[in-house]
């Protein structure tokens, strides 16, 4: 293990949108970074000296990974759960939702999450880290067909909360971004035009402004964090 005293993340889903967004960000402040993402092309290009682990979090043995390139750093200030799974393109309503694809929206944005939570809490109470899990207004508003990604975000948050009541040293978000112009977003709404959405850049200073003031643990919109009217 190495010493640092460079704050470390380890940022899930970091190959584009939010988590490219926020690990660049972060990179231009010094951080240190663990980064990941299922594909990874140049990820380790636009992000000179971060520690790049190509997989999937819902694969114990890829997260296993995860938790030793963060021991090899040498501490863990921040743990951003960023990977997510939306569902089937376009979102089917919860009577015809296929459950094999419902398993696999609730392991990847519910299930992982904890799992690697649970594998980097020793790090992350040394360091009296933060962890932000990425939730969703789906979370709270009962919108038609997004039943299963919102129920899963629903569990993120609740998750978050319990732990920061488990953890009080730890500064534990659920961090709803808003709409944003990113893939996802525009499979969740197929063929139609989204250029209206904000960059993921332009959030991410609702994310800096968490780290820099380390409010109490809750749930937080970025929207509510940059001081933009509902």
């Amino acid at each position: 293990m190495t010493s640092t005293s460079q704050p470390t993340a380890l940022i899930t889903g970091a190959s584009k949108g939010l988590g490219w967004a926020l690990a660049y960000a972060l990179a231009a402040r010094g951080w240190q970074l663990v980064v990941d993402a299922r594909h990874v092309d140049g990820l380790a290009a636009g992000l000179p000296g971060a520690t790049v682990v190509a997989g999937d979090v819902t694969n114990a043995g890829h997260r296993a990974r995860l938790a030793d390139a963060v021991r090899r750093c040498g501490r863990l200030d921040l743990l951003v759960n960023n990977a997510s799974y939306l569902g089937p393109s376009p979102l089917p309503g919860l009577a015809d939702y296929p459950l094999g694809e419902l398993r696999l929206v609730y392991e990847t944005d519910v299930l992982a999450p904890v799992a690697l939570t649970q594998a980097l809490l020793p790090v992350l109470r040394s360091a009296r880290g933060t962890v932000i899990n990425v939730s969703s207004d789906a979370a709270v508003e009962a919108y038609p067909y997004w039943g299963g990604y919102g129920s899963a975000k629903a569990a993120l948050d609740q998750v978050s909360a319990v732990l920061a009541a488990e953890e009080p040293e730890l500064a534990i978000y659920a961090v709803d971004p808003g709409d944003m112009r990113t893939d996802m977003h525009q499979a969740a709404f197929p063929g139609e035009d989204i250029s209206d959405r904000p960059r993921p850049e332009a959030i991410v200073p609702a994310f800096l402004h968490l780290l820099d003031t380390r409010p109490p643990s809750g749930r937080y919109r970025a929207s509510e964090l940059l001081g933009v009217p509902a």
